[in-house]
């Protein structure tokens, strides 16, 4: 009884200091991870996750949503650290000291995929913001992930560059509000071009029809940098957690991990490690 009584009232003074903002207090043994849809749906997580909690004993809870999400739950202190590729909103939350450490990990590329059928006539342009104004000339079907995320992000800045403002949803450009997998599954259905990470496209390629139209460009280049969420900012924040994982996607043998992962099963990396490379993103 008298163990427990001491137990209790160490996690009730440890509360109140926490509460008071005490740097000496231990942090909680769980991370909380906002990222990508494509992260999670490609199977990345799956594959580092348990080799971080095995090394450092954090255990992850990993929400998956859209770039523009992920980096909103940072900014207010609703997550330990971030991994996303929005790289214009990173650099402003960053500079804005939302951020403490904006750190490269790794990069792959967006693509434009469409049906087989291709009314569009895009197969063979190398220049995605001329085949989305040929998509838009032709009003052919168009799945956008209308959700803030960096692939849609990266979509509206090529509507700039094709010269068409950003279509709203009508006849046929459809806004899923969804992650990559599930935008990816509706424009399959609908027979319909959407723009979609290599990664994803390469984890479901058994699962649908579509076919890359449009890649290679310089401009269709998808960087992921990882960021601790400043904890001036939040009190709450794990910031020994987020600083542990930060340096975890960034060691060498994570490096090596994220550089072979995909060759088994596609025959390709899913995504190129970058870690310690000059950063112009």
């Amino acid at each position: 009884m008298r163990v427990l009584l001491v137990l209790l009232s160490v996690i009730s003074a440890s509360r109140l200091v926490a509460q008071a903002g005490a740097p000496w207090v231990l942090q909680p043994r769980e991370l909380l991870l906002a990222t990508t849809t494509s992260t999670r749906d490609a199977g990345l997580l799956d594959a580092l996750l348990p080799v971080f909690t095995r090394q450092t004993g954090f255990a992850v809870k990993v929400i998956a949503v859209g770039s523009g999400q992920a980096l909103e739950l940072g900014r207010r202190g609703d997550a330990d650290v971030v991994l996303s590729h929005a790289p214009q909103q990173e650099r402003a939350l960053t500079d804005s000291g939302y951020f403490v450490r904006r750190l490269l990990v790794m990069h792959n590329d967006f693509l434009i995929v469409g049906p087989a059928a291709d009314a569009a006539d895009l197969k063979g342009t190398s220049d995605p913001a001329a085949a989305l104004r040929r998509i838009a000339e032709r009003s052919a079907l168009f799945v956008s992930r209308g959700d803030r995320s960096g692939t849609h992000q990266m979509e509206l800045d090529l509507w700039r560059r094709a010269g068409i403002a950003p279509p709203g949803p009508g006849a046929w450009y459809i806004e899923a509000g969804q992650g990559m997998a599930e935008t990816l599954q509706m424009a399959d259905q609908k027979g319909a071009y959407t723009i979609t990470d290599r990664a994803t496209l390469l984890a479901w390629r058994d699962r649908i029809r579509l076919v890359p139209m449009v890649e290679g460009d310089s401009l269709l280049h998808n960087v992921y940098h990882v960021m601790e969420v400043n904890p001036r900012n939040a009190r709450r924040v794990n910031a020994q957690g987020a600083r542990a994982f930060a340096d975890f996607l960034v060691a060498p043998e994570t490096q090596r991990l994220i550089g072979e992962f995909g060759r088994e099963r596609f025959g390709q990396s899913l995504f190129v490690p970058d870690a310690g490379k000059p950063d112009r993103w």
